[in-house]
């Protein structure tokens, strides 16, 4: 079992299947890695060890990752019963627990996964890093000094420092793709209404937000997808359907793809570091190398438009108001200035200020917005870009001064231009570790397709993974 940290969940699952290995064995092996180099990651924040250990030991169902062990992260994905604090010091105090399990869970658990616990997240995942008051920051297992990313911060440093092979994460903002760049991993979005966001949400107030899983292989990645796309009764919006199943992307030839790249900063926030520049630059070289049509100054014009920060701010601080009176609603009391972030309570207030007029306002101009930006997808295959305008920051880099908690938010629209329009979108993206810079910090690069082509991306994912391997690439912090 001493070997089992860098095997992917695809090849863990065979050893299960073939007998190499019991599922209690897995188990065991991947919480003695979680207990080792947890208090360096600040990774798991809730510990589920002896349910786990009773579910290894028991009939699991027979689904394609039977007795493989994984987290959730502590933000969706609910369990009824268990811990579950969306990052905040007020559930926290309150020991809040789930009390309904996530359409997405159930996916997760009739696929013979074994959840070990929750991995750490922003306050609300409003951020792109993962440093949240009641829980501390959790490290990239690449330099501790700099962040994992977020909001999925805690189980993507879990993943690339081989804790568990894959980790549940949601993407509202780039909440998947971010912390698989900070991390060196794949980090796949899926469009909107391939994953359910049930029972108590979906995506006619929850625009922004899919569900899936951080990996460290593409073939994780489409397997994993293959596993939560089927919809559920009663969900708002349901992806098109795919004509065959996801892992047989893996390998197909995706054939001559006209592609642009885009590495300037569409939301004009901010300047690009060359290192990111060279990232999304490589990639598209050797995507001409692999025979595609590749044209350096082709890109969604629409992308540039001024008032897509604002529609996505009005969006965003709206959630972050409702949620907060969700929680005060749950527990029966308020949540006051006093429970929260100064950054939250800042961005609540804000969203207190979007009137129902204002809100369905900035819905229509995403509609809008969203209709220009896939246009360019009836000529063009693939569009790259940087996943972020920079590397890892270091930790506490979007701490606010205390006397402006807003400027948090600025200074991470200036991190994250490239993975929000595409929430608005909802389109496909996906973000894969092919660019490490000088100082050994993983660079990722996006890949976006026109709505409802994950099979597309996946295809070109692993021609590029096979092209520029990853596999063999371990940080210094790693089980």
């Amino acid at each position: 079992m001493t070997d089992l940290a860098f095997r992917d969940a695809t090849e863990q699952a065979e050893m299960v299947r073939s007998g190499q290995a019991s599922a209690t064995e897995l188990v065991e092996a991947a919480i003695a890695r979680i207990e080792s180099l947890n208090p360096q990651l600040n990774a798991v924040i809730h510990e589920r060890y002896d349910r786990a250990r009773d579910e290894a030991a028991s009939a699991l169902p027979d689904g394609p990752f039977r007795g493989v062990p994984t987290l959730f992260k502590d933000l969706m994905c609910a369990l009824e019963g268990e811990p579950y604090h969306f990052g905040t010091g007020f559930l926290k105090r309150h020991g809040f627990r789930a009390p309904y399990t996530d359409n997405l869970a159930r996916r997760f658990l009739d696929a013979g996964f074994v959840c070990l616990g929750r991995t750490n997240a922003p306050e609300l995942g409003l951020l792109p890093v993962t440093e949240p008051s009641a829980y501390g920051p959790t490290h990239t297992p690449w330099d501790p000094t700099r962040t994992a990313g977020g909001s999925s911060g805690g189980s993507a440093a879990a993943v690339a420092a081989g804790l568990v092979p894959v980790a549940h994460g949601n993407d509202g903002g780039g909440s998947i793709r971010i912390p698989a760049s900070c991390c060196g991993l794949v980090g796949l979005k899926p469009s909107r209404g391939r994953s359910s966001l049930g029972p108590m949400t979906g995506q006619l107030t929850d625009l922004l937000v899919v569900e899936m899983m951080l990996t460290r292989s593409v073939r994780d990645a489409a397997a994993c997808l293959e596993v939560i796309w089927r919809p559920f009764p009663g969900d708002p919006v349901i992806a098109p359907f795919p004509e065959r199943p996801y892992p047989a992307e893996v390998g197909a030839d995706p054939g001559r793809l006209r592609v642009g790249v885009l590495t300037r900063n569409p939301l004009g926030t901010g300047e690009v570091h060359p290192d990111c520049v060279a990232a999304a630059t490589g990639t598209a070289a050797l995507l001409g190398e692999l025979g595609h049509r590749v044209e350096p100054d082709a890109w969604p014009k629409a992308l540039e438009n001024p008032d897509l920060v604002g529609v996505f701010s009005a969006i965003w601080t709206a959630g972050a108001a409702a949620t907060l009176d969700a929680f005060g609603a749950a527990v029966g009391e308020p949540v006051t200035a006093a429970d929260t972030e100064p950054l939250t309570w800042a961005l609540a207030e804000a969203g207190r200020q979007v009137s129902a007029v204002q809100l369905i306002g900035a819905v229509g101009t995403a509609q809008r917005f969203s209709r220009e930006v896939a246009a360019w997808w009836e000529d063009f295959d693939l569009l790259v870009t940087p996943t972020l305008a920079e590397p890892p920051l270091p930790l506490g880099a979007l701490e606010p001064p205390a006397d402006n908690p807003m400027l948090g938010f600025a200074r991470a629209a200036q991190f994250v231009p490239f993975t929000p329009p595409f929430n608005v979108t909802g389109q496909p993206a996906i973000s894969l570790p092919l660019h490490w810079s000088d100082g050994g910090l993983p660079i990722g690069v996006q890949l976006v397709a026109a709505y409802g082509r994950e099979d597309l991306l996946l295809r070109v994912a692993a021609q590029l993974e096979e092209a520029r391997p990853w596999s063999q690439r371990v940080p210094p912090l790693h089980a």
